[in-house]
C-alpha cells in the first residue's frame, strides 16, 4: 500500500466520522443531504459484496466493514433518529437522474460482464455523482455549516488523493484501471469549486455561502 492511498482511505474515513459525530452531536441533521448519505450506502453495499466471497488482508477487510456500518448508520440517523430535523424540501435533487443512467452504463461498460463486475462497475460510475444531491443541497439554502464543509472537503481529499494512487501504481506497479480513474477524475472536478470557497472563506473564519 502506497502513502496516497492510505491518507486518502484516513481522510475518507475522517469524513465520516466527522458526519456521524455533527450529527449525533448536534441532534441534527440540517444542512445534511439524506440522498447523498443513501446514495453512498449504496455504493459500499454493491462494491464490497466481496466479503463473503473473497479475503485480500485484516485492513481491507476492516477498511469494507467500517464503510459499510457507517453508511448504514448515517442514514439511520437522518431519517428515523433525527428524522425531524431533516430538511426534505431542500434536499430535493432527483436521484433517479443518477441511478438510472449509471446502471445503464455499468452494464455497457465494464471490465467483466458478470454480476460482482457489474454491481462493482456501478460502485465507481454512482460514487463518482452521489455527493451532487449535497451540493445541490447547499446550492439551494445558499449556505452550509463549518462543520459540513469540513466533512465534503476531507470527502473530496480522499478522491483526489486516490487519484495520485492511481499514477503511483501505474508507474510501480504497472496497473491502470480507466474506469475508475476517470470517475476518480469526474467526482474531482465536482469538487473544484468547492474547494476554492473552503480555502478562500472557511479557513479564514468566514461562513461559506452560495448563490442560491
Amino acid at each position: 500500500m502506497n502513502v496516497f492511498r492510505l491518507t486518502g482511505d484516513l481522510s475518507h474515513l475522517a469524513a465520516i466520522i466527522i458526519l456521524l459525530l455533527k450529527i449525533w452531536k448536534s441532534r441534527s441533521c440540517a444542512g445534511i443531504s439524506g440522498k447523498s448519505q443513501f446514495l453512498f450506502a449504496i455504493v459500499f453495499t454493491t462494491r464490497y459484496l466481496d466479503l463473503f466471497s473473497s479475503f485480500i488482508s485484516l485492513y481491507n477487510t476492516c477498511m469494507k466493514v467500517i464503510y459499510i456500518g457507517c453508511s448504514y448508520a448515517t442514514v439511520y440517523l437522518i431519517y428515523l433518529k433525527f428524522r425531524a430535523t431533516y430538511d426534505g424540501n431542500h434536499d430535493s435533487f432527483r436521484v433517479e437522474f443518477l441511478v438510472v443512467p449509471v446502471g445503464g452504463l455499468s452494464v455497457l461498460i465494464n471490465h467483466d460482464f458478470s454480476f460482482l463486475e457489474i454491481l462493482w462497475t456501478f460502485s465507481i460510475y454512482l460514487e463518482s455523482v452521489a455527493i451532487l444531491p449535497q451540493l445541490f443541497m447547499i446550492s439551494k439554502t445558499g449556505e452550509a455549516e463549518t462543520i459540513t464543509t469540513h466533512y465534503l472537503f476531507c470527502l473530496g481529499m480522499y478522491r483526489a488523493l486516490y487519484l495520485f494512487n492511481w499514477i503511483w501504481r501505474f508507474y510501480f506497479e504497472g496497473f491502470f484501471d480507466m474506469i475508475a480513474i476517470v470517475a476518480g477524475v469526474v467526482q474531482t472536478v465536482l469538487y473544484c469549486d468547492f474547494f476554492y470557497l473552503y480555502v478562500t472563506k472557511v479557513l479564514k473564519g468566514k461562513k461559506l455561502s452560495l448563490p442560491a
